[in-house]
């Protein structure tokens, strides 16, 4: 692995380690400040994104605030039934939600079922956003997206595609560029993006429409293609794949990503909306958080709680547009 990946332990272990010293100071924030432990709800298990990133919140709220700062993962049902619990909590900011794509946009359309409704969240700040990844068994032969569109329309319904699950992010990626393109492929959806990979790796599904981790490593050594990243910029951990949008004219404005925010339940006050908004603002302008937030693969994404509502209700809006379009309905398991 290249020296430039840091793993998901060395950044929980640099969460574990922050010193107050780098810590903005505190008469540059909003006054009000917690009165008892803090919950952060992280709809999702342990090791994952979305799970760093509430352990970094976590530890620099705790250092800030002088308040206990205590991550609770609540996986399952896509990220609904943890997000489900925050939107149940007391609006006094001592609950917060870490929020990702898939209970905060993706599931409003999906979901014929869910218990919660967008307006019943304030959005607060995003603060990273990762790029998918796109790649090809090199037995394919296919080194670029351009390659890929040109085999396509000579053989339609020839290849397949893996993604981590129906309704996830990559495989709505996968979807949402067949259907600009016009394009086929047959969707072979995995329980995870770890069988997902497995299964492109050994050659069973062509292509494989993933998040930048697991797949990035693999396209590093060689043993997959990498076809593109699908957000507007190129990474910066693999800056000679091209994005999405540069492949085709059709695919001019292919913008998807895995973005990992803070929501609070709806009802909170002014001064606590301004107060964590405003210590996310200061984690993600620390150098030791840049530092680990780049060897994930991302980049740091900070907006005023207006700001972020608008990006979700644009996100929310372009997942149901592809939902609708695949026909797409589930309950929440």
């Amino acid at each position: 692995m290249p020296k430039t990946l840091l793993s998901r332990r060395r950044v929980l272990a640099g969460a574990a380690g922050l010193s107050a010293a780098a810590i903005l100071p505190r008469s540059s924030l909003a006054d009000w400040k917690p009165t008892e432990n803090v919950r952060i709800i992280v709809p999702a298990a342990a090791g994952g994104s979305t799970d760093v990133m509430g352990r970094l919140l976590a530890a620099h709220l705790q250092t800030a605030w002088g308040q206990s700062a205590v991550v609770e993962n609540r996986s399952g049902g896509g990220g609904t039934i943890g997000t489900a619990e925050a939107v149940r909590a007391k609006p006094d900011g001592h609950t917060i939600l870490i929020g990702n794509p898939g209970p905060n946009a993706i599931a409003y359309s999906i979901f014929k079922n869910l218990t919660y409704k967008p307006e019943q969240l304030q959005p607060v700040s995003n603060m990273i956003r990762i790029p998918n990844i796109v790649s090809a068994h090199p037995k394919t032969g296919i080194k670029s997206i351009a390659e890929l569109i040109a085999y396509l329309k000579t053989n339609p319904d020839k290849l397949s595609y893996a993604s981590s699950g129906v309704g996830q992010s990559p495989h709505l990626t996968g979807a949402w560029f067949l259907q600009l393109t016009g394009l086929k492929m047959t969707h072979i959806p995995f329980r995870g993006a770890g069988p997902a990979l497995q299964a492109a790796l050994a050659g069973d599904i062509q292509i494989l429409f993933d998040n930048l981790y697991p797949s990035l490593p693999q396209v590093q050594n060689g043993t997959l293609t990498g076809l593109c990243v699908t957000t507007t910029d190129r990474s910066d951990l693999a800056p000679n794949l091209p994005t999405m949008r540069e492949s085709a004219p059709e695919l001019a404005n292919f913008d998807v990503s895995s973005w990992f925010s803070v929501f609070l339940p709806k009802g909170v006050q002014p001064a606590v909306l301004e107060a964590l908004n405003l210590q996310v603002k200061a984690m993600l302008e620390r150098d030791d958080i840049k530092k680990n937030i780049a060897a994930m693969g991302a980049r740091a994404d900070y907006g005023t709680p207006q700001q972020f509502a608008d990006f979700v209700d644009a996100e929310t809006k372009k997942f149901a547009g592809i939902i609708q379009k695949e026909g797409l309905q589930m309950d929440v398991q």
